[in-house]
């Protein structure tokens, strides 16, 4: 499958850190930005490299020249007019195969691609985008799917927004040539995403591949220093899902968010005090943060799944705002117990998934090639001790009355709360 690289924006934002060269010349670790690109192709075998380039271009070429020396093939399209995020790809069309991956050359990414290729062809997609939670959702393009992946919403930053769920657009596609049969020649540029993406939202082809691997973009000084930061710490190659991850599993009632029993609103749903800075501690350490959390309410009869997920876009837009992210969310909606009025007898069921059960933890893991002896189970009560227990990890329970030291209850660690926690140990136990 050929790759496209977009490389000809001006990157005005970042300008300041490197003037006279492209953005995606911008060195970090000692080399640009499409350098790192390229070998992360080249690592999966996709080799085969189509370059578009525009301000300053030929620095790029005379850089990067047919790719030999990257155990790549390298061609390049020059715009000599600006033509948008699409405009090029209506001119380069019969280059491109029946389908293609394109990339913004502003981002730095480690992924192992083979997931994401298979998840478009299973999909039958006329296109997949790549989706991750970050720590700015509130000023970026956020794409809203349904529980088939399938984006249903795609929401530009300018657009109106309360909780959402943070999924936001990556800037790595595979697009086929029916998208690009959308695209019509013209004197003006075109935008991919709000002039040729967006509006084929209602064909139900676009999907949206969530993974939490490193995709950052580089595009102010202040996410300069991160990217730098965490390739210099190795956190870019440790994020690819072809390397076993290590996670910490959050309980969430009573963990992150206050305990009020059955919460049936967002209105109800209130973070602990701390909590933000907790996972964000996590966010920063490498581990993921995957939520694990019995919820009742659905087999009760209590709630729909969409009023949960609407529960849960509450807690992401709330940890969103000060930095934090979660990288998923596992719920089982089942309860053993019958007999009650409203309830939904689907979900009355003794399953494998409630803990104190490790069924959510042994599917995170298979999703996301979790260590889990290496991965921590966090939670207020001792289901989640046991469910962690039983999945192989470490655990941890949370009780108020704790010192605010870990005390050592057999192979349980007990803190008073989870930022007590995150800075004892993952601040200091870096994968």
């Amino acid at each position: 499958m050929k790759t496209v690289i977009m490389a000809g924006g001006r990157g005005t934002r970042i300008a300041s850190l490197a003037p006279d060269v492209p953005k995606p010349m911008i060195r970090v670790c000692g080399k640009p930005i499409l350098e790192h690109q390229i070998a992360c192709l080249k690592q999966n075998n996709l080799t085969d490299i189509l370059i578009i380039t525009g301000h300053l271009g030929k620095v790029i070429q005379d850089y990067c020249g047919d790719g030999s020396r990257f155990g790549c093939t390298l061609s390049y399209y020059a715009e000599t007019e600006a033509l948008g995020t699409a405009g090029a790809l209506f001119k380069i069309g019969d280059k491109l195969g029946s389908d293609f991956i394109l990339i913004n050359g502003d981002i730095i990414f480690d992924m192992d691609f083979s997931r994401f290729i298979t998840f478009y062809r299973q999909k039958q997609a006329d296109a997949a985008l790549v989706v991750h939670p970050n720590s700015h959702p509130f000023d970026s393009a956020l794409l809203i799917s349904d529980r088939e992946n399938r984006v249903i919403h795609w929401l530009n930053k300018e657009d109106p927004r309360l909780h959402y769920k943070n999924q936001v657009n990556a800037g790595v596609h595979i697009l086929s040539q029916n998208i690009l049969s959308a695209i019509r020649p013209g004197s003006e540029k075109i935008d991919l995403d709000r002039e040729i993406l967006k509006p084929q939202l209602s064909t139900c082809r676009i999907f949206a591949y969530p993974t939490p691997e490193y995709i950052k973009d580089v595009g102010t000084p202040e996410r300069y220093a991160q990217v730098t930061t965490d390739m210099e710490k190795g956190l870019v190659r440790r994020r690819n899902l072809s390397q076993r991850q290590k996670a910490v599993f959050l309980d969430r009632d009573g963990t992150i968010n206050t305990f009020k029993g059955f919460i049936t609103k967002p209105e109800d749903f209130e973070l602990l005090e701390g909590a933000t800075e907790a996972i964000r501690e996590i966010n920063h350490s490498g581990y993921l943060a995957i939520v694990i959390t019995n919820q009742p309410v659905i087999a009760r009869g209590d709630i729909s799944f969409e009023e949960l997920a609407s529960i849960h876009n509450k807690m992401e837009t709330e940890l969103g705002k000060k930095g934090a992210y979660l990288d998923d969310i596992f719920f089982c909606p089942h309860h053993p117990d019958k007999g009650f009025p409203g309830e939904r007898p689907a979900y009355k069921i003794d399953c494998e998934c409630r803990k104190p059960k490790p069924g959510m933890l042994l599917k995170a893991a298979e999703k996301y090639h979790i260590d889990l002896a290496a991965s921590y189970m966090v939670g207020d009560s001792m289901r989640d001790v046991e469910a962690g227990r039983a999945a192989g990890c470490r655990t941890v329970l949370l009780n108020r009355n704790a010192d605010a030291d870990t005390e050592q209850a057999g192979k349980i660690m007990v803190f008073s709360k989870l930022q007590d926690f995150t800075q004892t140990i993952i601040s200091r136990d870096q994968p």
